[in-house]
């Protein structure tokens, strides 16, 4: 059981990697500056980040270790969340993509959408 669990983890995180550097370069086309970044080619970890207008910083990271959703403004950091709740506030970024919202339109913290 536990070996199937494991699996089903890694390709969990392959997945959302895979879905990072998706959002990364949709991000990119719609005039966001954004990046992710992965370590060695397993796709086992990724850093992606992405700027939401000048001083409003997202940045996300996944690995076999944890998942952390982290937003600051101002080089503060504003909120921090993890596991389930991080990958909630993700498909919020996600949802800008989704409907074409400019950065200059996006001036609240997402967890205040």
């Amino acid at each position: 059981m536990f070996i199937r669990l494991a699996k089903q983890h890694r390709q969990f995180v392959q997945d959302l990697v895979m879905n990072l550097q998706a959002l990364a370069i949709v991000l990119e086309r719609q005039g966001y500056l954004a990046s992710c970044y992965t370590c060695g080619g397993q796709m086992n970890s990724a850093s992606f980040m992405v700027s939401l207008a000048e001083n409003h910083l997202i940045r996300f990271l996944v690995s076999d270790y944890g998942i952390t959703w982290t937003e600051m403004r101002d080089d503060r950091e504003l909120m921090k969340l993890e596991g389930a709740e991080a990958i909630s506030q993700l498909q919020e970024l996600a949802n800008l993509v989704k409907f074409q919202i400019k950065p200059s339109e996006q001036n609240l913290t997402l967890a205040n959408t």
